[in-house]
């Protein structure tokens, strides 16, 4: 089943594509191979650029209107720090938004058309929790949203949209899709003769291209690896502009080997740390753009695969608080926490700070941030982790208050490889499925 995730934060800028110009030959050299009757030399007619975007649509009778679109545009705004779009970028954003408008049209009719109907409750749940990220109460989130430009309307529906197209594909693929035995043992019986091999999993942002427009893929490719540093997500960039099957989930090519990868990206991945991000790549077809998520050795017992148990020590900072006061707390937070001694010591210091504790056993060290692995996997049981934040946030330090180490190599999980294989089908199902959606739907613009 696809996996549900909540609008802000997943939509950011860029675009990628090449427009083509009216009128432009086309050599026979880039002609794909198709089924279609389409002449080796081909040529525009007429003054209507079928790509110009049009503010307005109906989707099988129901409407998207200009306001529709405005309001998701400004969800981006909000995902990106309340920063202007790139004045070259908001054009094609916006064509990119309304595609995926109609998508979530036509996911939600045929969800209907299946009798399926979404708990408002459920809707009214999740949008709770998406204030709660913004420490707003529901009413507060819509007034922001509202000031923004946006509305609580706007988020509800494409919660309301994921939600629909999750239980329709729960019960119209998931439920006819099996995974033989013989695929979980072919499976299993590949890892075991890679046992000791590097492991990469990996996202992927894959971007086709030719010869002829090689420069300009690169360039978009470009754009959105700066969007990516500067803290935009993978996954919704890969959802929204990636044209490999693995878009749907993300770009989450799984755990993945040298072998089964274009050299270009093997090559790439055996110098990769968790967390990086490489790219422009070349690759055969196009271009990828690669984040190494995490990676191991297969069936090799990694001190990362450590269960933690850990207390959080945080400070939250007031709202309004500058960059200056928020440096200056800092730094009497890290002094201070620097004498935490042991586990049973951070609820005084705590204290004696304004801050609060939370305890967690049972933490998986490979769940945490790339950097906080590399710290704890080096830290004795009672030491504590230097200060991490965000100056709009507030600060926090972990104290490690123990830790189970694996003692062997784990053997395969085969509930795991089986669950893996299901998604990989029920996902390569969907697509099929939207795209029969498109193909069959009435779509009028204005």
């Amino acid at each position: 089943m696809t996996k549900f995730s909540t609008m802000i934060g997943l939509i950011t800028v860029a675009a990628v594509g090449v427009t083509p110009v009216l009128g432009q030959t086309v050599p026979d050299t880039e002609v794909p191979t198709t089924s279609l009757n389409i002449p080796g030399n081909v040529k525009l007619y007429g003054d209507d650029k079928p790509n110009v975007y049009r503010p307005s649509a109906t989707v099988n009778g129901e409407i998207i209107t200009a306001t529709d679109i405005e309001q998701r545009m400004a969800l981006i705004r909000i995902a990106n720090n309340n920063a202007d779009l790139p004045a070259d970028e908001v054009q094609r954003l916006r064509q990119q938004v309304f595609s995926n408008l109609i998508d979530e049209k036509l996911q939600i009719q045929e969800a209907k058309a299946a009798k399926i109907d979404i708990d408002e409750n459920v809707v009214n749940e999740q949008f709770a929790r998406l204030a709660a990220r913004f420490k707003q109460t529901p009413e507060e989130f819509s007034k922001y949203l509202e000031s923004k430009g946006s509305a609580a309307a706007a988020v509800k529906q494409q919660i309301r949209g994921e939600y629909a197209w999750d239980r329709l594909l729960s019960r119209n693929i998931q439920s006819t899709t099996n995974v033989s035995t013989e695929e979980v043992d072919s499976i299993v019986k590949q890892m075991n003769e890679a046992k000791g091999q590097d492991e990469f999993h990996l996202g992927e942002i894959y971007l086709s291209a030719t010869p002829e427009n090689a420069a300009a893929v690169v360039e978009n490719a470009r754009k959105i690896i700066q969007a990516l540093q500067a803290g935009g997500s993978f996954a919704a960039y890969a959802r929204q502009f990636s044209e490999a099957s693995t878009a749907v989930v993300g770009g989450d090519l799984g755990w993945v080997r040298g072998g089964q990868l274009p050299a270009s990206m093997a090559d790439a991945a055996q110098q990769m740390a968790p967390g990086q991000l490489v790219g422009p790549l070349e690759v055969p077809g196009g271009i990828s753009i690669l984040l190494m998520i995490d990676r191991r050795q297969v069936l090799t017992a990694d001190p990362r695969d450590a269960v933690l148990s850990l207390k959080q020590v945080s400070l939250d900072f007031a709202p309004g608080t500058s960059e200056a006061q928020a440096a200056e707390l800092a730094s009497k937070f890290a002094e201070a926490t620097r004498g935490i001694a042991g586990c049973g010591g951070a609820d005084s210091v705590a204290a004696s700070l304004g801050a609060h504790v939370v305890a967690r056993d049972n933490i998986a060290m490979r769940a945490l941030p790339a950097p906080l692995q590399s710290t704890l996997a080096t830290m004795q049981v009672g030491q504590t982790t230097q200060p991490f934040g965000a100056a709009n946030e507030g600060i926090s330090v972990l104290v490690l208050c123990g830790r189970e180490m694996p003692n062997t190599a784990s053997e395969p999980d085969r509930a795991q490889i089986e669950e893996k294989i299901l998604e990989d089908k029920v996902n390569k199902r969907a697509q099929r499925y939207l795209r029969d959606l498109r193909r069959d739907a009435v779509i009028e613009y204005s």
